[in-house]
């Protein structure tokens, strides 16, 4: 099913209509910095978020629908933020770099052939010295979400030889419509781009 659609007739599993507290908690730990850039973005929660904290942030999407959404969002709350249509596979497209980057539900579904594309096109827009976050769903628990991602996949797909360094991989909990108040089991990564 196309991206869009999932927005179509009622909320996407994913849009809990509110930022995902780990990257509420980030916030609030200065953890973002520079432009930012939200890669896969949806309604943008967390781009408003992050913006509302009075950092430039361009959060990106497939679905047009979503973007309509965040954008109305940002109006609504007067929160100035630039919401733009692109594929994650080709940010380079957007022309542009950031200092801090984040992916929050967008690693996991990529494929295991996806993910090195996936992984050049962050780079490609990623400062050197910049920071990327990945909030993705766990293989560690029960109730897992849908694709769950081992710390060794990160790991061996954000490593040196394709210019990142993991600072860190920590256990945490995602969101969704569907897991209760306690959310999925996740990994918060925080990758350095070298």
């Amino acid at each position: 099913m196309p991206w869009d659609a999932s927005y179509h007739g009622g909320p996407a599993p994913w849009d809990i209509s509110r930022p995902q507290p780990a990257i509420v908690r980030l916030a609030s730990e200065g953890g973002f910095a520079g432009a930012v850039l939200d890669a896969g973005c949806g309604t943008g929660e967390n781009a408003l978020h992050v913006a509302s904290l009075g950092l430039p942030v361009l959060g990106v999407d497939v679905a047009e629908t979503a973007l309509a959404m965040a954008r109305e969002k940002a109006d609504d709350r007067g929160i100035e933020v630039e919401f733009a249509t692109a594929d994650a596979l080709h940010l380079e497209r957007l022309g542009r770099r950031f200092e801090t980057v984040l992916d929050c539900g967008l690693f996991h579904s990529f494929d295991g052939d996806e993910r090195p594309g996936y992984v050049a096109s962050l780079a490609s827009v990623t400062e050197h010295d910049g920071t990327l976050y990945v909030l993705c769903f766990s293989d560690d628990g029960p109730d897992t979400g849908p694709h769950p991602v081992s710390r060794e996949e990160l790991t061996a797909v954000f490593n040196r030889g394709n210019g990142w360094g993991v600072a860190a991989i920590e256990p945490d909990r995602v969101q969704t419509r569907f897991h209760g108040d306690d959310g999925a089991p996740a990994w918060f990564a925080t990758i350095k781009r070298i």
